[in-house]
Parts: structure tokens; C-alpha cells; sequence
């Protein structure tokens, strides 16, 4: 397939793109000294305000030598632990988790002017953990987990339409158990930052490190 001219990409203005963050501001006193109490506060926020999907994270994963991935998820779980997702343990991010339990997360809040990013570590929750949320899950989406074999090339969509007949006859009347290649995965922090858009691009960034147990808070240039 011959290549298209680099003239005949449409060319739009992107330097001309740019708004003004005029909302809100976070001071230290506001961010407090817990990260994850902050983090409920913004989440609950995002709920009140009836997002799109505020549980919408990035998350982003890389090979033992680097080369780095992202996709989005879901967050299913959030405690004093960590943030949980769910998804298949063979699929491209489990593997590279699988190799290099590093990872980071996004959360975008647009409409907030809001932005929260997390570094951690990743690891499986349990098997116990797992079931709990697989059972609540509605009956095409635990199906569904059985059906794709996620991150595989397949030949086409009648290959996964022809899986979830078959899972249709087998589990008819009764509750599939979950896949043993299937479960949640906790990011366990070590890394807060809060940033939230100010005016003139003079925003707040707010950052939470782990040190020796102890979260310690300061500041970043925009």
C-alpha cells in the first residue's frame, strides 16, 4: 500500500487549541496529609457531578526493559490498600505486569479541570476478592470473560458471538464460575499527584510520596 503524502493530512490548527482553567484551586491545607482521604473527596465530587464514567482510569504498564503500554480501565475497588481493576491475567497488561509489577494511572476529570495521577506497584488481589466482584457482575459480563481470550488476535467477530452461544448452552441454569485466568489486579501507591487547572497555566500540582511508611507532601511547578 503506497503511502499517504505527508501534503494531504489534513492539517489542523492545534497550536490555536488552548482554554482557561478558571474553576477552583488546592491549597496544602486543603490537600490535607492523607492522599487517599483526598482522593475519596475529588472522587466523590466527580460522582455529585454525574461524569462520564469517573471511574475511568488509564493504566499504564511496561516490559522489564521499558517499553511502556496504556489502556483504559475501570476502577472497581478503592480502600486503604490501593485502587482495584479488573481483567484477564493473560491479556497484554497482565502480562507485562506479570514481568514488571511497576505501573501508573491517570484520572482526567475534564470537566473539573482536574487530573490525578498514581505510581505503585501492582499486584493480584485474591482469589476470595475476585469471586465477591465476578458474581455481582452482570450475566453478559461474566460470560464475556469466559469468551475472550483477551489480547489474542482472533479471526473475527463471529469468533467471539460463536463462544458466547456455546457459554449460553453450557452455563443454561446455572452460575458460571469465575475464569482462573481472570481476576483483579491492586495498584498499591507510593505516589499521589492532585493537579488542578488554574489560570494563565499557573496550575496546582499537589504530590504525595511514600517515604519509610509516612506520606510527605509538596508541591510542584506547573
Amino acid at each position: 500500500m503506497a503511502s499517504i503524502p505527508h501534503s494531504a493530512l489534513p492539517t489542523p490548527h492545534l497550536e490555536d487549541l488552548r482554554r482557561d482553567y478558571t474553576l477552583a484551586g488546592l491549597t496544602e491545607v486543603e490537600a490535607g496529609d492523607d492522599p487517599f482521604a483526598l482522593f475519596q473527596i475529588w472522587f466523590g465530587q466527580a460522582l455529585e457531578a454525574k461524569l462520564n464514567e469517573p471511574n475511568a482510569m488509564v493504566v499504564a504498564t511496561a516490559t522489564p526493559d521499558g517499553k511502556p503500554s496504556a489502556r483504559t480501565v475501570l476502577l472497581k475497588g478503592l480502600d486503604d490498600r490501593g485502587l482495584t481493576f479488573f481483567s484477564n491475567y493473560d491479556s497484554h497488561k497482565g502480562r507485562e505486569i506479570e514481568a514488571n509489577p511497576f505501573v501508573a494511572a491517570v484520572f482526567l476529570w475534564d470537566e473539573l479541570e482536574r487530573q490525578i495521577r498514581i505510581e505503585g506497584s501492582c499486584q493480584r488481589s485474591t482469589a476470595e476478592e475476585s469471586d465477591a466482584y465476578y458474581r455481582v457482575r452482570p450475566m453478559g459480563s461474566r460470560l464475556g470473560a469466559w469468551a475472550s481470550p483477551q489480547s489474542a488476535v482472533i479471526s473475527g467477530r463471529e469468533f467471539l458471538e460463536e463462544q458466547h452461544a456455546k457459554l449460553l448452552e453450557r452455563f443454561a441454569g446455572q452460575e458460571p464460575p469465575r475464569p482462573e485466568n481472570w481476576g483483579g489486579y491492586r495498584i498499591v501507591p507510593t505516589t499521589f499527584e492532585f493537579w488542578q487547572g488554574r489560570s494563565s497555566r499557573l496550575h496546582d500540582r499537589i504530590r504525595f510520596r511514600l517515604v519509610n511508611g509516612v506520606w510527605v507532601k509538596d508541591r510542584l511547578a506547573p
